[in-house]
Protein backbone atom coordinates (compact mmCIF):
# COMPACT_ATOMS: atom_id res chain seq x y z
CA UNK A 1 0.00 0.00 0.00
CA UNK A 2 0.88 3.70 -1.14
CA UNK A 3 1.31 6.77 0.82
CA UNK A 4 -1.85 7.83 -1.08
CA UNK A 5 -4.18 4.72 -0.21
CA UNK A 6 -2.56 4.79 3.02
CA UNK A 7 -4.55 8.11 2.99
CA UNK A 8 -7.20 7.73 0.77
CA UNK A 9 -8.38 3.63 0.91
CA UNK A 10 -11.15 3.43 2.91
CA UNK A 11 -10.62 0.13 5.51
CA UNK A 12 -12.88 1.15 8.27
CA UNK A 13 -16.13 2.42 9.53
CA UNK A 14 -15.73 4.90 12.18
CA UNK A 15 -17.58 2.72 14.63
CA UNK A 16 -15.15 0.24 14.42
CA UNK A 17 -12.66 2.90 14.83
CA UNK A 18 -13.77 4.03 18.08
CA UNK A 19 -14.28 0.66 19.29
CA UNK A 20 -10.31 -0.50 18.30
CA UNK A 21 -9.40 3.35 20.08
CA UNK A 22 -11.54 2.45 23.41
CA UNK A 23 -13.22 6.08 22.55
CA UNK A 24 -16.53 6.48 22.92
CA UNK A 25 -18.79 7.24 19.91
CA UNK A 26 -20.13 10.43 20.46
CA UNK A 27 -16.40 11.65 21.01
CA UNK A 28 -15.02 10.33 17.92
CA UNK A 29 -18.00 11.49 16.18
CA UNK A 30 -16.88 14.76 17.27
CA UNK A 31 -12.99 14.35 15.84
CA UNK A 32 -14.01 13.48 12.33
CA UNK A 33 -17.38 15.83 11.85
CA UNK A 34 -16.66 18.76 14.46
CA UNK A 35 -19.59 20.53 15.87
CA UNK A 36 -21.38 23.50 16.10
CA UNK A 37 -22.76 24.64 19.18
CA UNK A 38 -25.45 27.24 20.09
CA UNK A 39 -25.03 29.68 22.66
CA UNK A 40 -27.36 30.95 25.37
CA UNK A 41 -26.81 34.62 24.05
CA UNK A 42 -27.30 33.22 20.25
CA UNK A 43 -24.01 33.42 19.63
CA UNK A 44 -22.72 30.16 17.56
CA UNK A 45 -19.24 28.04 18.37
CA UNK A 46 -17.86 26.43 15.83
CA UNK A 47 -14.94 23.02 15.89
CA UNK A 48 -13.42 21.96 12.95
CA UNK A 49 -12.81 18.21 12.45
CA UNK A 50 -10.00 17.00 14.22
CA UNK A 51 -9.57 13.84 12.40
CA UNK A 52 -8.89 15.09 8.86
CA UNK A 53 -9.32 11.81 6.36
CA UNK A 54 -12.60 10.98 6.83
CA UNK A 55 -14.40 9.52 3.46
CA UNK A 56 -18.33 10.29 3.86
CA UNK A 57 -21.25 8.75 1.84
CA UNK A 58 -24.10 7.00 2.77
CA UNK A 59 -24.42 5.20 5.98
CA UNK A 60 -21.46 5.73 8.14
CA UNK A 61 -18.40 7.45 7.44
CA UNK A 62 -15.28 5.43 6.37
CA UNK A 63 -11.66 6.22 6.83
CA UNK A 64 -8.41 4.84 5.66
CA UNK A 65 -5.46 3.57 7.63
CA UNK A 66 -4.32 7.24 8.59
CA UNK A 67 -7.33 7.97 10.51
CA UNK A 68 -6.71 4.67 12.89
CA UNK A 69 -3.30 6.23 13.41
CA UNK A 70 -4.80 9.64 14.16
CA UNK A 71 -7.06 8.86 16.35
CA UNK A 72 -4.46 7.36 18.42
CA UNK A 73 -2.50 10.08 19.36
CA UNK A 74 -6.03 11.55 19.98
CA UNK A 75 -7.17 9.09 22.63
CA UNK A 76 -3.42 8.97 24.30
CA UNK A 77 -4.32 12.69 24.65
CA UNK A 78 -7.21 12.08 26.32
CA UNK A 79 -6.43 9.40 28.01
CA UNK A 80 -3.90 11.74 29.70
CA UNK A 81 -7.04 14.03 30.52
CA UNK A 82 -6.67 16.62 27.72
CA UNK A 83 -9.76 18.70 27.19
CA UNK A 84 -11.46 18.83 23.72
CA UNK A 85 -10.73 22.28 23.77
CA UNK A 86 -7.02 22.15 24.16
CA UNK A 87 -6.77 18.98 21.73
CA UNK A 88 -8.18 21.04 18.83
CA UNK A 89 -5.57 23.59 20.37
CA UNK A 90 -2.29 21.31 20.24
CA UNK A 91 -3.43 19.77 16.85
CA UNK A 92 -3.96 23.28 15.39
CA UNK A 93 0.04 24.14 16.65
CA UNK A 94 1.73 21.09 15.77
CA UNK A 95 -0.09 21.09 12.04
CA UNK A 96 1.19 24.84 11.95
CA UNK A 97 4.83 24.32 13.29
CA UNK A 98 5.39 21.39 11.48
CA UNK A 99 3.57 22.66 8.17
CA UNK A 100 1.67 18.88 8.21
CA UNK A 101 -1.53 18.30 7.37
CA UNK A 102 -1.45 14.97 8.29
CA UNK A 103 0.83 15.83 11.26
CA UNK A 104 -0.35 13.26 13.63
CA UNK A 105 0.08 10.22 11.62
CA UNK A 106 3.41 11.63 10.96
CA UNK A 107 6.83 10.47 13.06
CA UNK A 108 7.42 14.04 13.22
CA UNK A 109 5.11 14.17 16.30
CA UNK A 110 6.28 11.63 18.33
CA UNK A 111 9.94 13.75 17.28
CA UNK A 112 9.79 17.15 17.77
CA UNK A 113 6.20 17.18 18.80
CA UNK A 114 6.86 17.43 22.09
CA UNK A 115 9.42 20.54 22.03
CA UNK A 116 6.41 22.47 20.14
CA UNK A 117 3.81 21.89 22.03
CA UNK A 118 6.30 22.96 25.50
CA UNK A 119 7.22 25.91 23.48
CA UNK A 120 3.67 26.79 22.51
CA UNK A 121 2.38 26.31 25.77
CA UNK A 122 5.52 28.46 28.08
CA UNK A 123 4.89 31.43 25.67
CA UNK A 124 0.43 31.52 25.94
CA UNK A 125 1.19 30.26 29.35
CA UNK A 126 -0.92 27.47 28.49
CA UNK A 127 -0.81 25.50 31.50
CA UNK A 128 -3.07 22.22 30.86
CA UNK A 129 -0.92 21.41 27.94
CA UNK A 130 2.64 21.64 30.54
CA UNK A 131 0.90 19.83 32.76
CA UNK A 132 -1.24 17.31 31.25
CA UNK A 133 0.49 16.66 28.12
CA UNK A 134 4.38 17.24 27.96
CA UNK A 135 6.80 17.67 30.90
CA UNK A 136 9.35 20.27 32.12
CA UNK A 137 11.67 17.69 30.50
CA UNK A 138 10.01 18.45 27.29
CA UNK A 139 8.96 15.45 26.69
CA UNK A 140 5.44 13.44 26.20
CA UNK A 141 3.66 12.48 29.19
CA UNK A 142 3.94 8.53 30.28
CA UNK A 143 0.16 7.95 29.61
CA UNK A 144 1.06 10.46 26.17
CA UNK A 145 4.06 8.39 25.24
CA UNK A 146 2.46 5.04 25.57
CA UNK A 147 -0.28 5.74 23.26
CA UNK A 148 2.73 6.52 20.56
CA UNK A 149 5.08 4.05 20.98
CA UNK A 150 2.18 2.15 19.54
CA UNK A 151 2.53 3.45 16.21
CA UNK A 152 5.04 2.37 13.63
CA UNK A 153 6.29 4.65 10.73
CA UNK A 154 7.72 3.54 7.22
CA UNK A 155 10.84 4.98 6.12
CA UNK A 156 8.79 7.99 4.80
CA UNK A 157 7.77 8.69 8.61
CA UNK A 158 4.57 7.76 7.68
CA UNK A 159 2.41 5.62 10.38
CA UNK A 160 2.64 1.63 9.15
CA UNK A 161 0.91 0.13 11.58
CA UNK A 162 -0.87 0.61 14.84
CA UNK A 163 -0.98 -1.83 17.87
CA UNK A 164 -4.54 -1.07 19.59
CA UNK A 165 -5.07 0.61 23.18
CA UNK A 166 -8.06 -2.52 24.24
CA UNK A 167 -5.09 -4.42 26.31
CA UNK A 168 -2.51 -3.07 28.47
CA UNK A 169 -0.50 -5.93 26.97
CA UNK A 170 0.66 -5.20 23.36
CA UNK A 171 -1.94 -7.64 21.63
CA UNK A 172 -3.51 -6.61 18.52
CA UNK A 173 -2.09 -4.66 15.44
CA UNK A 174 -3.77 -3.10 12.33
CA UNK A 175 -1.63 -2.73 9.77
CA UNK A 176 -2.84 -2.10 6.32
CA UNK A 177 -0.89 -4.42 4.24
CA UNK A 178 -2.27 -7.46 6.12
CA UNK A 179 -5.56 -8.60 5.93
CA UNK A 180 -6.92 -5.02 4.61
CA UNK A 181 -5.94 -3.13 7.91
CA UNK A 182 -8.20 -5.37 9.97
CA UNK A 183 -7.08 -6.09 13.93
CA UNK A 184 -4.43 -9.66 13.67
CA UNK A 185 -3.01 -11.08 17.02
CA UNK A 186 0.50 -10.12 17.16
CA UNK A 187 2.54 -13.38 16.34
CA UNK A 188 -0.16 -15.81 14.44
CA UNK A 189 -1.94 -13.06 12.59
CA UNK A 190 -5.21 -14.82 13.56
CA UNK A 191 -8.16 -12.14 13.03
CA UNK A 192 -9.77 -10.34 15.86
CA UNK A 193 -12.65 -10.19 14.77
CA UNK A 194 -13.33 -13.92 13.89
CA UNK A 195 -11.90 -14.88 17.57
CA UNK A 196 -14.48 -12.81 19.02
CA UNK A 197 -17.38 -13.89 16.96
CA UNK A 198 -16.67 -17.64 17.55
CA UNK A 199 -17.29 -16.94 21.42
CA UNK A 200 -19.90 -15.07 20.89
CA UNK A 201 -21.41 -17.65 18.99
CA UNK A 202 -21.22 -19.90 22.14
CA UNK A 203 -17.81 -21.56 22.14
CA UNK A 204 -15.48 -22.22 25.29
CA UNK A 205 -12.44 -19.61 25.61
CA UNK A 206 -10.38 -22.69 25.66
CA UNK A 207 -11.62 -24.13 22.54
CA UNK A 208 -11.32 -21.21 20.47
CA UNK A 209 -7.52 -20.40 21.92
CA UNK A 210 -6.52 -23.66 21.00
CA UNK A 211 -7.67 -23.61 17.31
CA UNK A 212 -6.59 -20.26 16.35
CA UNK A 213 -3.21 -21.37 18.35
CA UNK A 214 -3.63 -18.35 21.10
CA UNK A 215 -3.06 -19.07 25.00
CA UNK A 216 -6.57 -18.78 26.45
CA UNK A 217 -5.15 -16.44 28.43
CA UNK A 218 -4.27 -14.21 25.83
CA UNK A 219 -7.78 -14.67 23.93
CA UNK A 220 -9.62 -13.85 27.39
CA UNK A 221 -8.23 -10.52 27.45
CA UNK A 222 -8.51 -9.71 24.08
CA UNK A 223 -12.39 -10.85 24.16
CA UNK A 224 -13.51 -8.95 27.16
CA UNK A 225 -11.73 -6.10 26.41
CA UNK A 226 -13.74 -6.12 22.49
CA UNK A 227 -16.96 -6.90 24.32
CA UNK A 228 -16.52 -4.18 26.90
CA UNK A 229 -16.07 -1.97 23.80
CA UNK A 230 -18.81 -2.67 22.24
CA UNK A 231 -21.24 -2.39 24.78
Amino acid sequence: MNNDQRFEAPLYTASEVARYLSVPPSTFNSWINGYVRHRPEGRETNAAPVITVVHAGRGQPTMPFASLAEGMVLAGFRRAGVSLQHIRKAVSVLRDELGLEHVLASKKLFTDGAQILYDYARETDDREILTVVVTGQRVFQPVVNEYLKRISYDTLGWASRVVLPITKEPLIECDPERAFGQPLFIGNGAPMESVVRRFQAGEAIRAVARDFDLTSSVVEQVIRASLARAA
